[in-house]
């Protein structure tokens, strides 16, 4: 598969962005009220957030340099419902995308570790920063059972898992095997494997290779040396809610609560845990927060002229404001966000969504169909949709048969 960089364009003119972790800037604002001195809330527009965002998401510019895992941690994980989805959010993010490169990070490095995150959806999270996550997914909750039969469950899980590859079934059976067990191995084989998901919260169980069809799992500590009582959970608050917020840029709490899962007052209580390092902000009127060594590059980002395909369950579209209009316009909203948690694939001109696409692989042929939503994209965004096709299908290895629908 050869690969090409067909749109290296500029971005917004903030300028390089800090990074969230290591650099700690005390704001002029903290989460509990007004900024000290009396001082009013940062005034911002969700088109300053938006494009801003698309620094801090790496869509434009793209990565000259990187990795999975680079894209990977910027985006607080990969969604990995479906791993082609995971592979194109990577692709669009990479001015140079290797082929393999994501399967070798997760499987042969084990860079990265694949495992129920955020939502009670799959993600691949770095192995670096996995202790810091699993610290704070362990305050999750208990998905229908009682406190006492899910430490139980957690408990036999993990020791069932140590050292070993298991499929569904086979864990199920280690558990039941097990001193105290009898019962609750027929909870992990219930339904879509609901009691697989706090298992995992707790640091317990994560995705092994597959044999065949066969879906395995295995134990985070043994997998990548994974040790969640080693982070304290100030520290993994602190951790998150920088990662959180450096990818979003600057959010509402209702959108923080909604792309975490968890509820308002455990979002809340991560953007307390940040002090002055925080700052509320006001975005179209609407209250919200951003870290304080942000505020520079928000309030000078500015509408780039660029195009980016993205894939369905990309983080552009799950961390996209759901109410308001801003980034896609309410009317359109049905045609990406679908019944039962599909997103659709998504143009993105600029920092809004103007279209959606959708592909097929038929022999050596990679066929691409794209649609405009509402009013028709201008002729520059359709040459430049166009190139984004083409880089797909270079990506895929195939020739492209390209449509435009409407």
């Amino acid at each position: 598969m050869s690969t090409s960089a067909a749109d290296r364009a500029s971005g917004p003119t903030a300028g390089k962005a800090p990074d969230p972790v290591t650099e700690r800037v005390a704001g002029p604002a903290t989460v509990s009220g007004a900024p000290p001195g009396g001082g009013a809330a940062e005034n911002l527009t969700w088109a300053q957030v938006l494009n801003w965002r698309l620094v801090r998401q790496h869509l434009v510019p793209r990565l000259p340099t990187g990795t999975a895992v680079d894209v990977a941690s910027a985006l607080c994980g990969l969604h990995a419902q479906v791993m082609s989805s995971a592979e194109l959010s990577v692709a669009a993010r990479l001015d140079e995308p290797r082929d393999g490169d994501l399967a070798e990070a997760l499987w042969t490095r084990r860079e990265l570790v694949k495992l129920w995150a955020v939502r009670g959806t799959l993600h691949l999270l770095p192995a670096a920063e996995l202790d810091e996550w699993l610290a704070l997914f362990g305050t999750f909750g208990t998905y229908g059972m009682t406190d006492q039969d899910t430490r139980r469950l957690v408990d036999l899980a993990g020791r069932a898992l140590h050292g070993k590859h298991l499929g569904r079934t086979e864990l199920a059976r280690a558990v039941e095997g097990l001193p105290g067990g009898a019962g609750y191995g027929r909870l992990l084989t219930e339904s879509w494997g609901t009691a697989l998901k706090p298992v995992s919260f707790s640091g317990r169980l994560c995705f092994a290779p597959g044999e065949g069809t066969t879906v395995r799992f295995t134990h985070p500590g043994t997998w990548v040396g994974a040790d969640p009582s080693s982070v304290s959970l100030a520290d993994a608050r602190l951790a998150v809610a920088r990662r959180a917020l450096a990818m979003h840029g600057a959010a509402s709490l209702e959108d923080l609560t909604r792309w975490l899962g968890a509820g308002a007052r455990q979002t809340k209580g991560l953007l307390d845990a940040l002090g002055p390092e925080v700052a509320t902000v006001t975005i179209d009127g609407q209250p919200g927060y951003a870290l304080a060594a942000q505020l520079p590059g928000l309030r000078d980002a500015s509408e780039p002229r660029t195009v980016r395909l993205l894939p369905a369950f990309d983080q552009w579209t799950i961390t996209l404001p759901r109410t308001g209009g801003a980034g896609l316009p309410l009317a359109h909203r049905p045609r990406v966000y679908r019944p039962q948690g599909w997103l659709t694939p998504v143009i993105l001109v600029g920092h809004r969504i103007r279209g959606v696409w959708a592909s097929t692989r038929q022999g050596n042929r990679l066929r691409l169909t794209l649609e405009g939503l509402g009013r028709g994209l201008p002729r520059w965004a359709v040459r430049a949709a166009e190139r984004e096709a083409e880089r797909l299908a270079d990506l895929s290895g195939r020739s492209l048969a390209l449509t435009w629908d409407g």
